[in-house]
């Protein structure tokens, strides 16, 4: 199956600034690509370029299998659909009207009323847009990124500061539109929304991949399947000093805040050591729980910081 999006060594740089530097990725139909990195990282500069707002200093950017040139961009761009993290429309138009001005700019695609069905918004076709909340005007921009029907869609943090259940609303029309065998381009910073939509995932850093697989590929190789995180009563620094001389896995733990965080790969092990070493050294711990290893756990690993701090 040929790819939708296909760029192969893509770079870009501003002054001194290498903002892209020799990225390839592809989208196949039906496959959703989550782009995840901290601010700075090249992310945007790298999407910007995927939809054609900029052009690479090297490199070659084809979608549906034709190279994007000047002269292309025009007829390949009536069959993508982009989503941004903010976009600003006349806040007078309905729902409605918004769609049908979308609609007007493309030669094909969904009738305006079908747009409204996939998002449910029927009860608010006729309402103003700044009439709504901020799930449904998410929800009313996703109908202007599909109503061209496209091929492949771009997302740009599509549910940034939603609440849980529009969230999750906005989660399930977009696995549905992935069904139907659209492609798509997702960024984001919530790592439980990159492993629900996600197909594969590439992590971006200094304007590098610096790691690419599937949601559980990634888990598995960087961080097992288990974490150990623990904390103690008090917070005496001297406990990490007689802790890394008693436990030989020490060295490996991460602090956040006050608690623990150690990836486990026999966790059964690890429990016995720590109580072990702590009952020793009569430290009192405050808490121990075990979860489940997230893609948060992995970039961690990789960057050596939070994607939220980042």
């Amino acid at each position: 199956m040929k790819p939708l999006l296909e760029a192969l060594h893509i770079k870009k740089k501003f002054q001194t600034l290498t903002a892209v530097d020799d990225i390839s990725l592809h989208v196949a139909p039906g496959e959703c690509l989550a782009l995840l990195g901290p601010n700075g990282a090249g992310k945007t500069t790298t999407v910007e370029i995927l939809e054609g707002l900029q052009s690479p200093d090297s490199g070659t950017v084809k979608l549906f299998g034709q190279d994007m040139t000047p002269r292309s961009k025009r007829d390949l761009m009536q069959r993508v659909g982009v989503m941004l993290q903010e976009t600003n429309l006349y806040k007078k138009l309905t729902v409605k009207e918004t769609l049908s001005l979308f609609r007007s700019f493309f030669k094909q695609g969904l009738d305006v009323q079908q747009a409204i069905q996939i998002v449910q918004l029927e009860d608010k076709q006729n309402a103003r847009l700044e009439e709504l909340s901020g799930g449904q005007k998410q929800r009313a921009f996703l109908a202007c990124a599909l109503v061209n029907e496209p091929e492949l869609l771009f997302l740009d943090e599509p549910t940034t500061g939603l609440d849980p259940q529009s969230r999750r609303m906005i989660w399930d029309l977009l696995d549905k539109e992935k069904g139907k065998g659209r492609g798509i381009l997702l960024t984001t910073h919530y790592m439980d929304e990159a492993e629900y939509l996600a197909d594969r995932v590439a992590i971006v850093d200094h304007g590098k991949i610096i790691t690419e697989g599937s949601p559980e590929e990634l888990i598995r190789q960087y961080c097992g399947e288990q974490v150990l995180s623990f904390s103690f009563e008090d917070t005496d620094a001297r406990h990490e000093n007689l802790l890394e001389e008693n436990l030989a896995w020490f060295k490996q733990v991460k602090k956040v805040q006050n608690r623990y965080e150690f990836i486990a790969q026999n966790l059964v092990s690890a429990i016995h050591d720590l109580t072990q070493a702590t009952s020793k050294l009569s430290l009192k711990l405050a808490g121990i729980e075990m979860r489940r290893s997230t893609l948060e756990d992995v970039f961690l690993t990789l960057t050596g910081r939070s994607i939220r701090d980042a």
